[in-house]
């Protein structure tokens, strides 16, 4: 049986178990298998896989069939111009998170070169996503990085990220609850963070492949979803600089709220955007 078999059969099986985009599930698999990327399995369709290879396309087939998301099972994804080491420790990067970087670089990159220095605070950040991002991608050279998190798990995998995508000299990560551990006062100068935003009785009502393989802690922000832009801008406006800055990633129906709390904080500019779907999506304001 040859590589076009055999993504035949496995689209077949995975839309039979209800899995999203079984073809490009099956690809996916095969391509990581191949070490080729996906593009280029139109010359390996023809070519017969190794007893290993046909043997691991089979254990990935049975995992997306149980519900895991492709992303644990490759055990990889990409994220603008990095590819990330995924796995159960942290919620998964989404394409959405990625304007969030847009925007909070799209500051920074702004900001006066006065020789003063510049740290930037992703907070909760899971697999490094946000942060390595911008590390990689921003144009200045007097900025550190820094990426925290509650989970120990998480930023054990944020740190092989790093090393990873050769980044380890400009992030730095830290285990923290928030905020809470910074002593200096006016010390940061923008804060990001894709914090837990979901609804705690919404939770229940997510789609499996995310709750009951993605980590909780990553997924609900309270009864009402909001706990943690309250907790995170009260934090802030006692950490940053003047004019320093916040970039969340907001639930589509909580943009009001959070204005409203980013007012009552003091911030100035405030500004909720969407997201290509058109759905609010980001909140970004500028400390007075």
């Amino acid at each position: 049986m040859v590589w076009r078999e055999i993504l035949a059969k496995t689209d077949s099986y995975l839309a039979g178990k209800g899995v999203p985009e079984p073809r490009t599930a099956a690809e996916l698999l095969a391509a990581r298998l191949l070490g080729a990327g996906r593009g280029s399995l139109a010359g390996a369709l023809d070519l017969e896989p190794s007893e290993r290879q046909l043997e691991a396309m089979r254990r990935g087939m049975a995992r997306l069939a149980a519900g895991e998301p492709v992303q644990y099972v490759l055990g990889e994804w990409d994220f603008r111009r990095l590819t990330l080491k995924c796995d159960r420790r942290a919620l998964i990067p989404r394409p959405e998170t990625e304007e969030l970087v847009t925007a909070a670089l799209k500051y920074l990159d702004a900001l006066p070169r006065d020789g003063s220095g510049r740290l930037v605070v992703d907070v909760g950040t899971g697999t490094g996503a946000i942060v390595l991002s911008m590390a990689k991608e921003s144009s200045r050279g007097d900025c550190v990085f820094l990426g925290t998190d509650v989970s120990e798990d998480a930023v054990a995998l944020a740190r092989e990220n790093a090393e990873r995508c050769g980044l380890s000299d400009r992030v730095n990560f830290a285990v923290m609850d928030g905020l809470d551990d910074f002593d200096e006062p006016q010390c940061v100068d923008a804060i990001v963070s894709n914090p837990p935003y979901v609804e705690t009785a919404a939770c229940e009502r997510l789609d499996p492949r995310i709750r009951d393989h993605e980590p909780r802690i990553a997924l609900d922000g309270g009864a009402d979803g909001l706990g943690f832009y309250d907790r995170y801008l009260t934090d802030a406006v006692n950490l940053l600089k003047p004019g320093g800055a916040v970039f969340f990633e907001i639930g589509d129906t909580q943009g009001d709220a959070v204005k409203k709390m980013m007012f009552d904080c003091g911030f100035d500019d405030i500004a909720v955007t969407k997201d290509f779907a058109g759905f609010d999506r980001y909140a970004s304001a500028v400390l007075k």
